[in-house]
């Protein structure tokens, strides 16, 4: 580790404002990932802005047909909330499961979309259930939302506030766990909706995905039988130790019909 200044913010603006004025600073919510780096030194920022403590971005709201989530409420929080367990169990479900109870204790929301990890849970319940990404200056859709590996639509000193997500008819999440790191090997996230179904994968590529095929397989026919039928190329998915893109390729529709089990319990 190494010096750097610490501030606490009251609020959005405050947080954003110190971003604007130092490129090099960085918002710090849970600090799952960026602290782990920073022992690394693979982050090196001048500040750390602490966002976690601002009132704003810590409630939980159903609002109709959406649930919105403040970008600092902790995985736990969400696994625990009474509303999301009733409205989006299949979120809260989700979001029981990120990590482990030490993880779930302090990692965030927001935190976990900003940085974007290829096999974080959460990118897929956004992309899946088609939410809204809602920031300090504008609302993002999930569609536009993932760049790429560790790369989001964000500016640099663009802060998440909170996320919207429509609940859906019919929704599971279901993931083949790392047994060290516990994030998804491969993750799939299935949402029915009356227009039609999204099928988010995690875990799988260099960052989070639609599995059109399965989608269009599932709009048809929305069975176990019809997800273990289709076929998802390997090409582009990950190949490392822990798992052939080959492998990744058969778990996801694997996963896919387990998870329709799950939604139709």
């Amino acid at each position: 580790m190494y010096s750097f200044d610490y501030q606490r913010a009251s609020d959005a603006q405050g947080a954003v404002k110190t971003l604007a004025a130092d490129t090099d600073a960085k918002f710090l919510a849970g600090g799952q990932s960026l602290l782990a780096a920073m022992k690394l030194r693979l982050a090196q920022p001048s500040t750390l802005v602490d966002v976690a403590r601002i009132p704003d971005l810590k409630t939980v709201a159903v609002e109709g047909k959406v649930v919105k989530i403040g970008a600092a409420v902790r995985h736990a929080d969400v696994a625990e909330n009474a509303q999301v367990r009733e409205a989006l169990p299949a979120l809260a479900h989700l979001a029981g499961i990120i990590g482990d109870r030490q993880v779930r204790a302090l990692g965030t929301l927001g935190g976990s979309l900003a940085n974007n990890d290829p096999a974080a849970d959460y990118p897929a319940a956004v992309l899946a259930l088609n939410a809204t990404v809602v920031t300090d200056r504008r609302r993002i859709a999930a569609d536009a939302f993932f760049a790429g590996m560790y790369e989001t639509a964000l500016a640099p000193d663009e802060l998440i506030v909170a996320v919207e997500f429509p609940v859906p008819e019919r929704a599971a999440y279901e993931k083949f766990r790392n047994p060290a790191s516990q994030f998804a090997l491969t993750g799939v996230f299935v949402a029915k909706f009356a227009d039609g179904v999204r099928v988010a994968v995690t875990g799988a590529a260099s960052s989070v995905f639609r599995a059109t095929a399965l989608e269009q397989a599932l709009t048809s026919n929305f069975t176990p039988a019809a997800a273990r039928a289709v076929k998802i190329a390997a090409d582009d998915l990950n190949n490392d130790l822990h798992a052939s893109a080959e492998y990744r390729a058969h778990l996801i529709p694997v996963l896919a019909a387990r998870a329709l089990e799950k939604a139709a319990a």
